[in-house]
């Protein structure tokens, strides 16, 4: 039950997640138009690399090592402290590295200084602390008022195309603040005197493990926004920029999901509970599997009326972008599950490392001639192809865990599902307007037929979600 709370805290600040950029998306891309948008996806995606190394794979081995640890509470607290002590210094190093690339590229240096509170912010992020102890209400209550912060400043102090600097200002300040405001619960978590020597360079090379694959996934998560700006034009980058977005929105309910069960995956495993380790795994795929084709189906379904209402029409390229880049939706979920929650939670870096750098040499091999020959419909092509390669790797690697005859089994229904499901929303897209009632009625309806589908189908996953859901909230009901 306890998991299943932490999934709905979860789950609750993704939907809230899902409706603030339903709200600024529009808005920003209006007021801002596509070059105000590519300057901050340029700025933005370069200041990742320097998070990057702030970072230095410190979320994902903190929160794993909390939960390796939390049944101790001086253990949990002499390495949140060797972690943090680590985490200031690398974010030092960092801002360093980036005071000398302003010094070198003078350009958007004003903007440049904006991103630079996400930076500072890698310091204060202690939320690995408390998704270690599963204690998710904490981060996901200081996400909601940061979102709605962040929100009421934009629609405040972004009104014309002039104002970039406002709206980069805003996302990476209340970053940076939403990160300070996790510190005052730390006093009921650990221990601020500890009579133990610390020694935070031990985790270093730990760190160093997750850092390079988290650097090989920038080089097919960021570096295309990059080249297309450099290669192209900052337009071409917004043009992605959207498009990508839009799908890291769709995969929030997957990531929701991985994010929950990391740490009870880690947890499970350092008590020697293999078996349920692996059914952990396989239910994730399922769960995968089910949530993301209806996503894929209903976005190439939607995408031609969808975009020009919800980003206006000077981002229509954007079309054509997210209808190739959707079939990545499928690839990145189950990536997220067989990578983050299971080989990063049983301490298989290497092999999750080999894996993310599959996808790498795939995008340094393909990125550069498809972006010079399709611009920003190459970057979507070799984004999938570089999602596939991971995840095909990480199948491999995890092949005799996989029941793959029951994946095949429920690939084959929910593929015909979200066929028929696609069909039925492309005939609404073509008879009604393009409103937020009608693309909602559309959503409602496509869901509606994907699940009668897949429970006439028998599918059993399916079937075990939905009364797993009906007795929960049944409980809540009559408690």
């Amino acid at each position: 039950m306890k998991t299943v709370k932490n999934y709905l805290y979860n789950m609750s600040y993704q939907v809230f997640a899902l409706i603030v950029p339903l709200l600024t998306t529009p808005y920003i891309s209006r007021v801002l138009g596509p070059h105000g948008v590519g300057i901050n996806t340029l700025t933005n995606s370069t200041t990742q690399y320097f998070t990057l190394l702030a970072t230095l794979g410190l979320g994902f081995y903190g929160q794993r090592q909390i939960a390796y640890k939390r049944d101790d509470k001086v253990e949990l607290s002499k390495n949140f402290w060797e972690i943090e002590i680590l985490s200031i210094f690398t974010t030092v190093v960092s801002l360093l590295l980036f005071t000398v690339f302003l010094i070198i590229d003078g350009e958007y240096i004003k903007y440049y200084l904006a991103q630079s509170f996400l930076i500072l912010a890698c310091a204060a992020d202690i939320s690995w602390l408390f998704m270690g102890l599963e204690n998710f209400k904490v981060t996901v209550l200081r996400n909601f008022v940061v979102k709605f912060f962040s929100v009421i400043l934009i629609f405040a102090f972004v009104r014309t195309k002039e104002d970039i600097f406002n709206y980069i200002l805003i996302i990476s300040g209340t970053t940076l603040l939403g990160n300070l405001s996790l510190w005052p619960y730390l006093k009921k978590t650990i221990i601020f005197h500890l009579n133990v020597k610390l020694h935070p360079f031990y985790h270093l090379k730990n760190t160093l493990e997750l850092f390079v694959p988290q650097i090989a996934i920038s080089i097919y998560s960021i570096l295309n926004k990059i080249m297309l700006a450099t290669l192209g034009s900052v337009e071409l980058a917004a043009y992605f920029d959207n498009s990508d977005k839009i799908i890291r929105i769709l995969l929030t309910v997957v990531s929701a999901f991985t994010t929950v069960m990391m740490p009870h995956v880690a947890n499970a495993y350092v008590k020697g509970a293999t078996d349920k380790v692996n059914k952990m795994l396989n239910d994730g795929l399922a769960f995968a599997i089910i949530i993301t084709f209806p996503m894929v189906s209903g976005l190439i379904s939607v995408s031609s009326k969808f975009i020009p209402w919800f980003l206006g029409n000077k981002f229509y390229p954007t079309i054509n972008v997210i209808r190739i880049e959707s079939l990545a939706i499928m690839p990145i979920a189950i990536a997220g599950i067989i990578g983050a929650q299971y080989l990063v939670a049983i301490n298989k870096n290497k092999l999750y490392t080999i894996s993310i750098f599959g996808g790498a040499i795939v995008t340094i091999l393909i990125n550069v001639p498809l972006i010079l020959y399709l611009g920003a419909i190459g970057a979507a092509v070799t984004s999938v192809l570089s999602e596939l390669c991971v995840t095909v790797t990480q199948i491999w690697f995890t092949r005799k865990t996989i029941l793959f005859k029951q994946f095949y089994i429920l690939l084959t229904k929910a593929f015909i599902a979200a066929i028929i499901m696609g069909i039925a929303i492309s005939l609404e897209v073509q008879a009604f307007p393009s409103n937020f009632f009608a693309f909602l009625i559309e959503a409602i309806t496509g869901i509606i037929i994907y699940g009668c589908i897949l429970w006439t189908e028998k599918v059993e996953e399916f079937r075990l979600v939905c009364r797993e859901a009906y007795r929960w909230f049944s409980i809540k009901r009559f408690n």
